[in-house]
């Protein structure tokens, strides 16, 4: 059946037979289910871009997801009330409910959702899981204990395909279906819906990297059956994404690529007059915008730069998300059909010099900044030593006692029998590794290496 916008929603559950009846809508419901869980409170301590110093409040992967958030929710309240006017979806009570009443709670909850498979360290914990089985690419004994689909999984680890895994993964002990989220939920998070061996490197950007292990494989057929995905290739096996996608995806753009301004100004990195110039830039292009307005406010906040910049990224954020929503409701169709091409954001003619401009700063003065260079450096040592301890211990045919002791540290959640195949024993201690905090890394890499001892 081909996709619409009447059947590309659905209040079943992955991992459930039937929905309970509740006084919350199943599209809220999901929303509570992420924010009270575990995994949720973990970003806590997982670093966005900067280190995180103790008195200066900068932001956090949990600060980050809660931002996005909420500017998820505007982009699904704007989108879901145009397509609520059309025609076949006012006409069936069903759609028009969810469209009118539910998408932005879709759109929140995938957002809330969409940075819980990053590791700690962030793309340097990535990289460090990848560059660990690249290292070993020589050892043939090694290599030919994977398939060359599973090979490819583990030298470029991804942080989306285990956003997937951690929602939907039957843990030890735990039900059926993880975190039993709706269909609609999982599938606004495929931002890149084929397998790894489907990536192409300078290919359009839902291939640009892939959303799913192997392991998972058969999760993500019943998402795209449930949710009518198209399929573009059989073999590597990849669909086109879902529409709710581009919402999740311009969320986290606008967030990252005007937050990480504000918080370079809080730590000295960019100055207020920099700030104050590019988000200017980019306002100017919004005619409903009084500058005039906007500069007498910000005359009136020249005594706290803080709060200026505060203002300034409001208003950036607000005209972006005008913008997104504008390019998603004229696009639509293509959209839909899996023809659009790139990010909604990216379609903001207007808006690239300014956008960047902002980006091209982004990278040579933030991305770059030693402080951010000393936790990737910091970070992908960390990751790497333990990736290396643990999967010797797992391996190793005839366990020493340091071996079973280490796998015992493994929380009872990701532990493995040792007759699954070498490839189940990795994706468990990857789920162990990439669950971690930023400073519980730390501390384990420091406690396995003698350099401190833990406290009773």
């Amino acid at each position: 059946m081909e996709m619409s916008w009447l059947n590309c929603f659905t209040p079943d559950r992955f991992g459930m037979d039937k929905a309970t009846t509740n006084v919350r809508s199943e599209y809220e419901r999901d929303y509570d289910r992420i924010i009270f869980s575990s995994a949720f409170r973990r970003l806590q301590n997982k670093t966005q871009v900067f280190p995180l110093p103790e008195h200066v409040f900068v932001h956090n992967r949990l600060t980050h997801s809660l931002e996005v958030v909420s500017v998820g929710r505007s982009l699904g309240k704007i989108v879901g009330d145009a397509l609520a006017e059309e025609p076949a979806i006012k006409e069936n009570d069903a759609a028009y409910d969810f469209y009118r009443n539910q998408l932005k709670n879709v759109i929140s909850t995938a957002c809330l959702a969409h940075d819980l498979g990053n590791p700690a360290f962030g793309h340097s914990g990535e990289e460090a899981i990848s560059q660990y089985f690249r290292d070993r690419a020589g050892d043939q004994d090694f290599r030919d204990l994977f398939t060359a689909a599973q090979w490819t999984d583990l030298t470029h680890f991804e942080g989306n395909a285990n956003a997937l895994r951690i929602l939907t993964k039957q843990f030890n002990g735990r039900l059926k279906g993880g975190y039993r989220l709706t269909y609609p939920t999982l599938a606004s998070i495929l931002k890149y819906p084929c397998e790894s061996t489907g990536r192409i490197k300078k290919g359009p950007k839902h291939r640009s990297k892939y959303g799913f292990f192997q392991s998972d494989r058969a999760t993500f057929l019943d998402i795209a059956q449930n949710l009518h995905l198209k399929k573009e290739s059989e073999e590597p096996l990849a669909y086109y994404r879902h529409p709710f996608v581009y919402l999740v995806e311009a969320a986290d753009d606008i967030c990252y690529s005007i937050i990480d301004y504000e918080d370079a100004h809080r730590l000295g990195i960019l100055s207020f007059k920099e700030v104050k110039k590019d988000l200017l830039a980019l306002l100017k292009h919004n005619p409903e915008e009084d500058l005039k307005r906007v500069k007498g406010n910000l005359k009136q906040l020249q005594n706290d730069p803080n709060e200026a910049v505060a203002y300034l990224r409001a208003k950036a954020i607000n005209f972006l998300v005008n913008e997104c929503a504008r390019v998603f409701i004229h696009h639509k169709e293509d959209i839909l059909k899996g023809s659009f091409e790139g990010a909604l954001i990216q379609h903001c003619e207007d808006l690239q010099d300014a956008l960047d401009h902002i980006e091209d700063i982004s990278v040579k003065r933030i991305y770059n900044h030693s402080s951010v260079v000393k936790i990737e450096l910091a970070g992908f040592r960390i990751m790497s030593g333990l990736i290396a301890d643990l999967v010797e211990a797992a391996l190793t045919d005839e366990k020493e006692k340091r071996h079973k002791k280490l796998l015992s540290l493994m929380p009872s959640q990701y532990r493995f029998e040792n007759e699954v195949s070498a490839y189940e024993k990795i994706m468990c201690i990857l789920d162990y590794v990439s669950g971690m905090t930023d400073n519980y890394a730390l501390e384990l890499y420091r406690n396995l290496r003698g350099i401190s001892v833990p406290e009773i």
